[in-house]
């Protein structure tokens, strides 16, 4: 998968805005204003799952193509090479994974229809 599909992948989802904080190296696809992937050159940061227990079985299940996410490892995201040995249908069930955690955390009034 390459950047551009990975970013239109994050953008079609409802409510999905393109955003970046830090600059143009990295865009940051926000629901409602939270974050749920932060898209790089070649990886993607997403949240796995509730815990980071599921996120350690993506770590388990593709050594080195995914890897704990800097500073919010421990709250269950990972980094993702989105151009390596993971299937862009795994890239495509994490994103939704962690566009579903984000829509969930947001109060119903600031959910997409």
């Amino acid at each position: 998968m390459d950047r551009d599909e990975l970013v239109a992948y994050c953008l079609a989802k409802p409510g999905a805005e393109e955003t970046y904080p830090w600059g143009e190296e990295e865009l940051v696809a926000k629901v409602g204003g939270k974050g749920f992937a932060f898209i790089g050159a070649t990886t993607v940061s997403v949240k796995c799952g509730r815990d980071a227990a599921e996120a350690g079985e993506w770590r388990d299940r593709y050594p080195g193509a995914v890897t704990t996410s800097h500073y919010v490892g421990r709250y269950g995201w990972n980094s993702v090479d989105f151009t390596g040995p993971v299937p862009d249908d795994d890239v495509h069930e994490l994103v939704d994974a962690s566009y579903d955690a984000a829509v969930a955390a947001l109060p119903k009034s600031r959910r997409p229809a």
